[in-house]
């Protein structure tokens, strides 16, 4: 049963910068290293952007949705920022064939430590290989379909809106 994970920034693969005191992206993605260190088989990586997703656009959009339709793996797992994964969700739900897709990300960076960026891409590996075709959001340890979901900006989590 073979996965594939795309990356394309957010929280997950923000560092610390020590001169501006700013979080931003590196020269890769720490999601690599997450997957290096899981032992899960069959896991392929790509990288297709480190944006933030409050800068993703339905360009970005078209890049993640055409990356599937031409990705050979069937379970798919993007990582993506939280300020608007559930807008790529949506997305790629309208532009997606019968593959099980899983968008998950973080609150707070994996390179800060005891964040929730390897629980996240736990759960989605977990989910990515039980749930049946469509688009999903797994955070908090929940997996949420990607039209019945939103992000609680005031508690900092994703909840059903149904």
């Amino acid at each position: 049963m073979a996965i594939h994970i795309l990356s394309t920034g957010g929280t997950i693969d923000k560092i610390h910068d020590p001169i501006t005191e700013k979080l931003i992206f590196g020269d890769r993605s720490h999601v690599s290293d997450m997957v290096s260190n899981s032992n899960v088989p069959n896991l392929q990586f790509s990288s297709v952007m480190l944006k933030d997703s409050l800068d993703i656009n339905n360009d970005d959009r078209q890049i993640m949705a055409d990356f599937v339709a031409a990705c050979d793996e069937e379970r798919i797992i993007i990582t993506h920022g939280t300020s608007t994964m559930v807008e790529t969700a949506q997305f790629i739900a309208q532009h997606s064939s019968d593959k099980i897709i899983v968008l998950t990300g973080a609150m707070r960076p994996y390179s800060l430590f005891q964040g929730d960026s390897e629980f996240n891409l736990g759960c989605a590996i977990g989910a990515v290989q039980t749930l049946d075709s469509g688009v999903y959001i797994a955070m908090n340890g929940q997996i949420f379909n990607h039209d019945n979901v939103v992000k609680n900006t005031e508690l900092g989590i994703f909840q059903k809106v149904k």
